[in-house]
């Protein structure tokens, strides 16, 4: 998981990056280039008083939210058709957030590994994008529980090797996404290869998840790893050329990022309890065929490990 994320019109294209896969795939280095355009603004028309009031004075003020994700995780957070836009289950819910807090939301692409940083500098209000909630990030920022997924392997259809355990990837090449769980978990694994006399591993690490991908359908690694449910979505836009391998470990709950002690933490909580209750929390998953990372319990800083 992206400790993330995980993590994109509809295309078929020889190299099966997710950014090639639009709408159910990323867009491309391009169109998904850091500080890309946002999401068009959410009304918010649909504001839930009690919850809005428990905003902090200067974000009532603003009467916004800058979100930031990492489009290139579909189908989490990706580029839309209009090859610009900022589409998926994190845009979703940070827009239905927005509604119920009374504000305006607009969700700008970055790369991963910038997110928590530019919280931090106040470039960003929120980060949604895949991000497990773990007790070493939560010594950076807040987290407010929404979903759970775990880390799936994912191969060649042809010719690919049979992973199913982090021990398999000993004699391997493994591409992962900077800043990941999949990253910590794949340079953990070689040391331990290493360490066991087993046969060397090289983890290849990419800036996002187009690349993870297309080092994958080039030949240049032989597994690749991501979030359960984007992994499960690239094989299934491949038409083929890929495969699950294995099955998901290290299940564990997927945060809102928010800048440390700022006081957006309990409101974003109730926001997220308010979408669950009046159903569109359920809808959103729906739409974006992600209903087993479904959580009834969100809550603040709920890392696991």
């Amino acid at each position: 998981m992206k400790i993330r994320r995980a993590q994109k019109p509809l295309v078929a294209a020889v190299v099966f990056s997710i950014i090639e896969l639009v709408p159910a795939g990323c867009g491309n280095g391009t169109a998904t280039s850091t500080g890309a355009s946002p999401t068009p603004a959410a009304s918010p028309s649909g504001a839930v008083s009690a919850i809005a009031a428990q905003l902090p004075g200067s974000v009532k003020a603003k009467g916004a939210l800058t979100v930031a994700a990492d489009a290139t995780y579909a189908p989490n957070e990706f580029i839309g058709t209009d090859g610009h836009t900022v589409v998926g289950l994190d845009a979703d819910l940070a827009k239905a957030l927005g509604q119920v807090l009374g504000l305006n939301v607009s969700v700008i692409n970055a790369t991963f590994a910038t997110i928590i940083p530019g919280l931090a500098s106040g470039k960003y209000d929120l980060g949604m994008s895949s991000f497990t909630d773990t007790k070493e990030r939560e010594k950076t920022v807040d987290f407010v529980t929404y979903f759970v997924a775990g880390t799936s392997f994912y191969v060649k259809s042809d010719g690919g090797p049979d992973i199913s355990s982090l021990a398999d990837l000993c004699g391997r090449t493994v591409a992962a996404e900077q800043g990941t769980t999949q990253q910590a978990d794949a340079q953990a694994q070689a040391a331990k290869c290493e360490s066991a006399g087993k046969p060397g591993m090289t983890v290849q690490v990419f800036n996002d998840q187009n690349a993870v991908n297309l080092a994958l359908s080039s030949g240049r690694a032989q597994v690749a790893m991501a979030d359960s449910p984007v992994a499960a979505y690239q094989v299934k836009q491949s038409n083929g050329t890929f495969t699950v391998s294995g099955s998901p470990y290290g299940t564990a709950p997927y945060g809102i990022a928010i800048p440390k002690d700022s006081g957006m933490a309990e409101p974003v909580l109730a926001a997220v309890k308010q979408v669950m209750s009046d159903g569109t929390y359920t809808k959103i998953l729906g739409r974006w065929g992600v209903q087993g990372g479904a959580i009834s319990d969100p809550a603040i800083n709920a890392a696991v490990s």
